[in-house]
């Protein structure tokens, strides 16, 4: 068998190969962020080819990142969109999805411009239905579960306004509220 790490900084033909076709199949997959697909390639090539160089997995990573974007299977402010979409379905604040997005490495522009214009106010309500909170609270209310629920509202990222807001509606406004937002 031919050695496939040269002494050469620049990888080999099958190294390109495997780069391009670890790609595909990991965006076949799941969505990526540049930097989560730079990463996972730098690291499994790590793996794959012994020896190899820093220079020769930058070149592999690169490369890949690359051909994601010339086949357009990547695109960090479409990933962004998307996860601020559902997070905003899924009751999570804008603070919390900004604070997911960043560590997935998007760009801090990118971030403040998908989150502009999530609904925090639904999110709360969202949340509130999810943990039977506020207008969905299925037991009575006394000043722990009060605590607790206002507590929660915090730790999800949303503001004191509109965590109190959310805990003070009646059930009906909190059902017109998730109508309202279902659009998102």
């Amino acid at each position: 068998m031919e050695d496939e790490t040269p002494t050469s900084d620049t990888p080999t033909p099958r190294m390109f190969s495997w780069a391009r076709n670890s790609a595909i199949y990991r965006l076949e997959r799941r969505m990526h962020t540049e930097k989560q697909l730079y990463d996972a390639i730098a690291r499994k090539a790590r793996q794959k080819f012994e020896g190899i160089s820093d220079l020769q997995v930058k070149a592999l990573a690169d490369f890949a990142v690359k051909f994601a974007y010339d086949i357009k299977v990547l695109d960090d402010v479409a990933f962004a969109e998307i996860s601020t979409r559902s997070g905003v379905r899924g009751g999570k604040s804008k603070r919390m999805i900004a604070q997911k997005l960043s560590q997935k490495g998007i760009a801090v522009v990118t971030v403040a411009e998908a989150v502009a214009d999530a609904d925090d106010f639904y999110a709360a309500v969202v949340l509130a239905r999810k943990r039977a909170f506020g207008p969905f609270r299925k037991v009575e209310l006394d000043e722990k579960r009060k605590v607790k629920e206002l507590s929660a509202f915090a730790r999800a990222g949303f503001g004191f306004q509109i965590g109190k807001r959310v805990f003070d509606m009646t059930l009906e406004d909190a059902e017109e509220a998730l109508d309202a937002g279902r659009h998102l």
